[in-house]
Order: structure tokens, then sequence, then C-alpha cells
């Protein structure tokens, strides 16, 4: 049913409410509580990356953390709670202290994927070096798109191992950062890493390129000092010319899977989506510019989360024979039908944020200008209509192979999430002047579960039925989904003050232009007299965009803001996983769990830290002392 809030009309039936309403009103309460029970998310972990002093007891954990490995199942990789707790376990076991729990972790993950790493040909292998290994002064060397382009000029230990490397067959690249990391694995130019990095670097590519499934082989910087780094190098030569062929059973991943996603938008993208408006006139060029804006928009930048979520749901209950690839294999064969729904799922979710760029007046997303600044907002707003006409055409056109019945009820799942996104968006767009002061944090999750759950329900759906009925999924579907888009977009918020996070050229945007975040509902419910005065001050008085956002940061920390939202992102993760508990078969729970750990990523949730200063004195200093970091 529908319930009528503030004026504004969004969902509020009864799993909408069960699923997200307790999780504020009650558990918002006490959530300090709650963060004590389990280990506090993106807690201070300095302590706990410590490099043991001396090579003779570095080399006792590591072959320790050899022999521990030997015993764990390596039919699929761990994620980083469970390398954690194996982590805890060995130095438990060779009675060394917790702070070198980060060392422990990169050793036990270094022995889980050694054997697989070297059984990769040279030629596939990434080596990755740190910028911290080259000489600041006098570097001759250029960056391109992926790094630091080194030339064997001799002058630092970069060129010790480059020089080798290359002449094995190694791409070799000098940049920091699992990001791009991952982009050239998913890229398809190669399968495995050798990489040497500090242990906070190193902790970050955790989730992201472990997770996935690629072999790699770590070896820890000393310190995370960039001017005195040092590195055992022998570590770098246990492995750097070495290949052995694996006759153990291989680890399964996603990135075959992953790449199959990418190909779609690159090498196969005019098979999947052949361009129909291709004349040379003048008339015709003019009535082909949507066509042809739409589709460079389509191929530009993401993460293709959605369309890989398609083709891993669909393999999922296929036989899984994506997920036991290997990432040397060829790529998994789906056909154009499943690739097309696939990029029809894309299509949708770009329209959106064409759509969502122009209403929020973005200026940049990923890392460029937003279409509306490059084109006018007219030509934008077409632009994104365009899409979502071309989504339900990849799917309908393909009614005859997959199926009248199955594209239609694909089609209906596809509309329902459309309906529901616009319902969500129309409600935020409401929650404007005074009015906004009256938001509650049950008011924001509600508008997450219709702004961004639907658009991974609408992926998750319809990878499984294009593979056959659904009826026995559909709630689970729902309800997991739902958790994992609300703990999405408050990650999403949390991320919002992180000044280099994706998409973002400034921190805080949402605060500077007063959106209904999870953040300020929590806000407004903590703030009491004093406190309540000065933070609604700051959310409805005419001042720059970014003094507003540094005021509201200076809230959310006085208030603990930052650490409630994260103990619901936590409760969100923990339904999700009890309901990927129940699933069979066991290839759909591991695709369950596998979007669990990459969604709600630990590594990407930021805890901005500002000096706080007496609440008076806010106001008149706000731009020359709060942030300070």
């Amino acid at each position: 049913m529908l319930a009528e809030t503030n004026g504004t009309m969004i969902e509020s039936d009864e799993a909408t409410t069960e699923s997200v309403g307790t999780m504020t009103t009650e558990e918002s309460t006490d959530v300090e509580t709650h963060v004590e029970d389990k280990p506090r998310r993106n807690r201070s972990t300095s302590h706990l990356k410590l490099v043991p002093e001396t090579l003779e007891l570095r080399e006792h954990i590591r072959l320790a953390a050899e022999t521990y490995t030997k015993q764990l199942d390596k039919s699929r990789p761990f994620n980083k709670s469970a390398l954690e707790a194996h982590s805890r376990k060995l130095l438990e076991q060779i009675g060394q202290p917790e702070g070198f729990l980060g060392f422990a972790m990169v050793l036990i993950g270094n022995a889980f994927w050694k054997q697989q790493f070297l059984a990769i040909p040279f030629e596939r292998r990434l080596l990755l070096l740190p910028h911290c290994l080259k000489h600041a002064e006098g570097c001759p060397a250029d960056y391109d798109e992926f790094g630091l382009d080194c030339e064997k000029c001799g002058a630092c230990s970069i060129a010790d191992y480059k020089v080798r490397a290359e002449q094995l067959g190694y791409k070799v690249l000098v940049a920091e950062g699992s990001p791009i990391v991952l982009k050239i694995i998913v890229s398809g130019h190669v399968d495995g890493i050798l990489g040497v990095a500090c242990l906070n670097v190193l902790e970050k590519a955790i989730d992201k390129v472990l997770l996935a499934g690629v072999p790699s082989y770590a070896v820890p910087l000393h310190s995370g000092d960039c001017k005195n780094t040092k590195l055992d190098e022998s570590w770098v030569w246990h492995c750097l010319d070495k290949y052995e062929p694996l006759e153990e059973s291989r680890t399964s991943g996603y990135v075959p899977m992953m790449r199959a996603s990418n190909q779609m938008f690159e090498d196969q993208f005019d098979e999947v989506l052949p361009q129909v408006r291709q004349g040379t006139s003048t008339g015709d060029t003019l009535l082909g510019e949507t066509e042809s804006i739409a589709r460079r928009w389509l191929v530009q930048g993401g993460k293709r989360l959605r369309p890989f979520i398609t083709l891993a749901a669909y393999d999922a209950l296929t036989g899984g024979a994506g997920l036991q690839a290997s990432p040397g294999d060829d790529l998994p064969k789906f056909s154009v039908e499943v690739r097309r729904t696939a990029m029809a799922i894309e299509a949708f979710h770009k329209a959106s944020l064409v759509h969502d760029d122009i209403q929020d007046n973005d200026p940049y997303r990923y890392g460029q200008e937003t279409l509306h600044r490059q084109y006018g907002v007219g030509t934008a707003i077409n632009v994104g209509d365009y899409l979502i006409g071309l989504g339900y055409r990849l799917v309908s056109q393909s009614r005859r192979q997959i199926g009248a019945e199955v594209a239609s009820d694909i089609l209906d799942r596809l509309a329902n999430a459309h309906l529901k996104l616009c319902e969500g968006q129309g409600a935020e767009l409401r929650w404007t002047g005074e009015e906004i002061l009256k938001l509650t944090a049950l008011d924001a999750m509600k508008l997450y579960a219709l702004k961004t759950s639907p658009a991974f329900d609408a992926a998750l759906y319809a990878g499984l039925r294009l593979a056959g009925p659904t009826e026995s999924y559909d709630a689970m579907v729902q309800a997991f989904c739902r958790h994992i888009g609300v703990g999405f977009q408050i990650l999403n918020d949390l991320q919002d003050w992180e000044e280099q996070a994706p998409n973002k050229i400034v921190a805080g945007r949402d605060a500077e232009l007063a959106k209904p975040t999870l953040l300020l509902a929590l806000a407004l419910e903590a703030a009491t007299g004093t406190v309540r005065e000065e933070l609604e001050k700051a959310i409805l008085e005419p001042s720059s965009a970014i003094v507003r956002a540094e005021r509201m940061k200076y809230f959310y920390q006085k208030l603990g803001i930052f650490e409630r939202a994260q103990a619901l992102v936590e409760k969100c993760r923990s339904r999700a996983e009890a309901l990927a508990d129940e699933v069979q078969p066991d290839p759909l729970r591991q695709l369950l769990y596998f979007l669990i750990d990459t969604v709600l990523s630990d590594s990407t949730v930021p805890v901005p830290q500002v000096k706080l200063v007496p609440l008076t004195g806010l106001l008149p200093i706000v731009g020359k002392t709060v942030g300070a970091t």
C-alpha cells in the first residue's frame, strides 16, 4: 500500500517496513551498543599493520602461513573477514602479537594463491610496483592512463625488477590502487599480479582483487613511509622468474564473467547493439546524433556491475560453467539474447544517471563533465529518454528466442523498477526547504529502498528468469536486493565525504545541496537543544556550498553520525547474508555472497575526521577551522 509522508507518496508496504523501518527507529537509538558488539567498520587499524623488524621473523611467519594454508579449502576465494579470522588464528598458533595481523593476512593470501599464480604464463602476468621505489628527483618517466611509464634508465630499484620482468614477458606498471589493477584484469590483458606495496595499499586491494579470484602474490614494504621504504627483495625473486604448471584444481572466481560483461561494451558492442542510423548526409547525421551520444554514454565509465549480475545469475542456474572458468580460459559463452538483456539493465541505469545528474545539477560523472554540461539540458533529457526506450527494445527484440512469457516477465520487472526509481527520486526532490527538518531515518531508508534497490533487483531477476522459472526465488530476490541496495546507498552517502571518491571532484556534495540523506536524518533525530538549533541554521540559512558542507561535516562528526550509518550498513549486510545462507544451488549462493562483499565492501567506507571546535565558535569561523584533519 502507499502512505503519505510529509506530502510525498512513497512505498510503505509490509515488507519495506519490516526490512528498513526496524533498522532505524529502534536500532539507531542504541547504535553505539550495536557497534561495540561487532568490530567497528573502518575502525583505526594502524596498530594492526606492523611489519616484523627482522628478516628472520618475517620468514618465520611466511613459512607458518604456507603450512597453515595447506589445510584450507581452495575451491573458492575467501573474503576479507574470513582472511582476518584465519590470520588471527595463525598468529595465536605461533605466539605472535595482534599487531602483525595485516602482515599475516597478506602472507596467508600469498600462500593461498601462490601455486595458481606460478601457473600463469609470464606474458599474462602484471608486475605492480609503487611510486615510492623510484627516485622522486630527476625521474625521466612519464605518466599514462594507467600510471608511471617507467623507462629503463637504471636510476632506481624499479629498473632492476622491470628489466627482468619485461624480458620474461610481464606487463609492468608503476601505480597505486586496486581500481586500476582490477580494470586491467577485467580488460583481459593479464591474469595474475605480482605486487609490491605497503600494508595500507594491500589492505584496500584485498576486497577488490582477491575476492574476484585474481591469483596474486604481494610483497609488503617494511613501512608506509614513502621516503624511506624497504622490502625483502628475495621475496620478489621467489616468484618473478618462476613458472610451475598447476597440479591442483583452480579456485573458482568471477574474473571470466566480469570480462564477459566488459566485452559486451567493447569488442561485442556492435554485435549486441548494432547502430541503426549510419547515413552520411547532413540530415541523417543530425537524426543519428541522439543515437551516437547515447551509444558513447552507454560504453563510458562505470563498473558495469549490473550487467555482470545478470550474466552471473544466469550462469549460476545453468551449470556454473563461467564461475568454474579460469582467468586465462576463453570467455564464457552467452547467447546474444542473454547479452542484450544484460545490456538493457545497463541502459536503464545509465538513463537514470543522466536524469539524476540534471536534477541535482551535478557537474561531473566518471571524471568528465556530465551530459547536460556537455550538450545542454534538453539534449541530455532526450538522451536519457532514448536509453530507456533502448533498454525495453533490447529485451523485446529477443522475445522469439527467449520466449514471449520470459520477455514479458523481464519487461514487467524492469517497468516496476523504473516506476519505483521515479517514485523515490520524486520523493527526494520534494524534501526541500523547511520540510527537510521533518526528515526521519525511516523516511530516508524508504527513499533508498525505492531509488537504489530496484536496479539490483531487476539485474538479478533478469538473469534468473532467462534461466527458467523463478517462483521459488522471487521473495528472496526482492528482500536481498532491498538490503544490499539500501546498504549501498548508505555507503555512497559516506563516500560522498571522501576527497578521492569515484566520480567526486569535491567532498560533501550531498550536504551542499541539502539532499535528504540518511546522514542528515540521523543528525536531525540525534540533535537536541542548542545543537538542534544550530543544525537547523546550518541547513536552512543561506551560505556558500563549501561553508554548508563544512558545517554539516562538523555536526555529523560531533553527533557520531558516520559511525551510526556504518552500523546500519552492517545490519544490511547481516540480513542479506541470512537470506543467502538459505539459497540453493551453491553457485547462486556463492554469487549472492560475492555481491554482498563487493557492494558492501569495507574498504569503500570513509570516516571523515574533523577537528572539533566549540559549537558557539563554529559558524563564524567554519571556513578556517572546521574540516582540519
